[in-house]
């Protein structure tokens, strides 16, 4: 590559923001080259417009404390500057699809974290290791926004990513069933505890909008790429509960799952272990190696033993035994705000550069 690709941020003040601008530091790739965020951010320093409010533990990096921030309303001026775009804005839904849209119509690739259009039947919704096939629906969605390199493509719920890709390894045995229960972190609400200080010692068994997703959300990414769009599968059946707990980083889920075809245990590890995806074919930057890493020990995976596995990009399993009501139960783990937000997505932009989805303008 002669030169890196130049990323913006939109929405770049924010917790997911935050996390994009620290991921992107050093990226053999891309290099973060404007921020945009709302009308009253705009005009500051980066630096100064999250004075206070940066809320991650790594220092802020010294190459964008002196970007100018531009208001993301903008959207020809933000574009202009941009071979694509990270979107992980805190607006109203419809609001949210509008903009990407705007900016997909500018010719810009867009890589979004946000939820407005993970049901656009055009709109990839991708984890990059599961169901890289879906980027094809690119070319649909293209002609509908009258651009030839603008899209969007949209990162899932981070709670899915906990559980899903463990259940992915096991597609060939045909999940039937499952039961889950995630227990998510706060910054999963762009919250640390000096911001939600109700949340020391406690845990709240209420996350709008969670489980809904996080029943739904794998079928789609489960369905296959037609020309009305993507269609998603009807299987398996999946009920949840989420539950917000008094961690700062990382989701865990308790899964019970039945199959079609019950595998035994060693297949159920081999699966586990062996699992790979295109990014790690493609040997893309922001991969892990061992995508599921899965542990003996009765007692892990744990939350802050564990969710940094792989730089944040891995998933750790254990637990796995045999069930009375269910085939089998297990426990798994992710990073909320690497693997399920800022780093899926960086993941994402990853393989769309590898496959020849994004150019330099």
């Amino acid at each position: 590559m002669s030169r890196k690709l130049r990323a913006g941020i939109v929405g770049g003040t924010g917790m997911v923001g935050q996390r994009f601008i620290a991921l992107l530091e050093n990226h053999p790739w891309f290099q973060v080259t404007a921020i945009a965020a709302s009308a009253n951010s705009a005009g500051k320093s980066y630096e100064e417009s999250v004075q206070g409010r940066w809320k991650l533990s790594t220092p802020m990096p010294e190459a964008v404390k002196g970007i100018m921030v531009q208001d993301a309303s903008k959207v020809e001026e933000v574009a202009a500057d941009v071979d694509l775009i990270f979107c992980a804005v805190d607006m109203k839904k419809e609001e949210i699809k509008a903009l990407e849209e705007a900016y997909a119509r500018t010719g810009t690739p867009v890589i979004s974290n946000n939820s407005a259009h993970r049901w656009t039947p055009d709109v990839p919704m991708v984890i990059p290791e599961i169901n890289p096939e879906h980027l094809e629906v690119i070319a649909q969605q293209r002609k509908r926004l009258g651009t030839e390199t603008g899209f969007i493509a949209v990162k899932p719920n981070c709670s899915i990513q906990s559980y899903m890709p463990t259940l992915n390894a096991l597609h060939e045995f045909k999940p039937s069933k499952v039961v889950v229960t995630t227990y998510q972190a706060i910054s999963g609400a762009g919250k640390t505890f000096a911001d939600w200080p109700d949340m020391v010692d406690n845990v709240i068994p209420f996350i709008g909008g969670e489980e809904e997703k996080s029943e739904q959300e794998p079928l789609r990414i489960w369905g296959k790429v037609t020309s009305e769009g993507i269609v998603p599968s009807e299987q398996p059946v999946i009920t949840t509960q989420c539950i917000r707990v008094p961690v700062a980083d990382g989701h865990m889920a308790a899964v019970f799952a039945s199959f079609e075809q019950k595998p035994s245990r060693e297949e159920i590890l081999e699966r586990w272990n062996s699992f790979q995806g295109r990014p790690q074919e493609l040997g893309l930057p922001s991969a892990p190696k061992q995508f599921i890493t899965y542990f003996e020990e009765e007692n892990r995976p744990q939350t802050r033993l564990d969710r940094d596995i792989e730089n944040g990009m891995g998933i750790s399993a254990g637990r796995l035994r045999e069930d009375s009501l269910y085939d089998y139960k297990f426990v798994s783990l992710s990073h909320n705000t690497v693997r399920g937000a800022a780093g899926g997505a960086v993941l994402i932009a990853e393989l769309l550069k590898a496959e020849g989805y994004i150019q330099p303008k």
